[in-house]
């Protein structure tokens, strides 16, 4: 568990579409974003569709599955509620999954109507009616990953339904890094606890959420960190840097 290990940098593509939407039209192009970041060194594409599509659309999904197809060792990974059913042309979410067949799905516990995610599963609620759709998902060739809180009794239950992988959540770690405090340390503390313990039980482990380039350096302290995925900062910081040189900076991070 040597945190030096390369860390897989999946470019979340939400802000580009949403920038996009604000307008009729397709300006900026979230497909011709996508391949420029696979080509600054990107290790995969992110989306997470919602019903309201104020931001990823279908076809956005569709055309970035084509795009990854065309370059090898790129990843694409679809994120969102999985009870997200189909409403206008938005044909649901596990509807979408079985169409695209990205290489991971990320189910989140969103509500439809919610600004971002904010939490991870419980899944001694969630875990009965999740067992199946991860099972379904599995079966076409899908990997599974659960977006979790760093809370080693649920990482544990993660694993016994199945799961391949979690997605720890980092927003209050990020919010904590502002500060640095004794609680900053103490909350640290649990994601290196449930990283250990991913590790031990064997599933993959992923974290996204609020990370950017000041905080990303300390959070891959955490061992055995396969992936993040990034959009938000490192949309804003590609205002001031352009596009390649924030996904490059972002690359850079996940690889020292």
């Amino acid at each position: 568990m040597n945190p030096s290990n390369n860390t897989a940098l999946s470019v979340n593509l939400n802000k580009i579409a949403l920038i996009r939407n604000s307008r009729p039209g397709n300006y900026p192009n979230v497909v011709s974003h996508g391949e420029v970041c696979i080509k600054a060194g990107a290790d995969g594409l992110t989306v997470h569709p919602r019903p309201d599509q104020r931001h990823i659309r279908p076809h956005d999904v569709y055309e970035l599955s084509e795009l990854v197809k065309s370059h090898a060792g790129i990843e694409f990974n679809i994120e969102g509620n999985p009870y997200a059913e189909s409403l206008g042309n938005f044909p649901g979410f596990i509807k979408l999954v079985h169409d695209a067949r990205p290489h991971q799905c990320t189910l989140v516990p969103d509500a439809n109507d919610q600004l971002t995610s904010d939490h991870g599963f419980d899944l001694k609620i969630a875990g009965k009616r999740l067992r199946p759709l991860i099972r379904e998902l599995q079966d076409i060739g899908v990997r599974v990953s659960l977006f979790m809180d760093p809370d080693i009794e649920q990482i544990s239950l993660a694993k016994e339904l199945g799961a391949d992988r979690i997605e720890l959540y980092t927003g209050p770690y990020a919010e904590a890094y502002k500060h640095r405090d004794e609680n900053f340390l103490t909350l640290f503390q649990t994601y290196l606890d449930a990283a250990i313990h991913a590790h031990k039980i064997g599933i993959g482990l992923n974290a996204g959420h609020d990370l950017n380039l000041e905080n990303l350096t300390h959070f891959r302290q955490v061992p055995a960190l396969l992936e993040v995925s990034i959009g938000h900062a490192l949309t804003v910081d590609a205002i001031a840097m352009g596009l390649p040189a924030a996904v490059q900076a972002y690359k850079k991070l996940c690889t020292i």
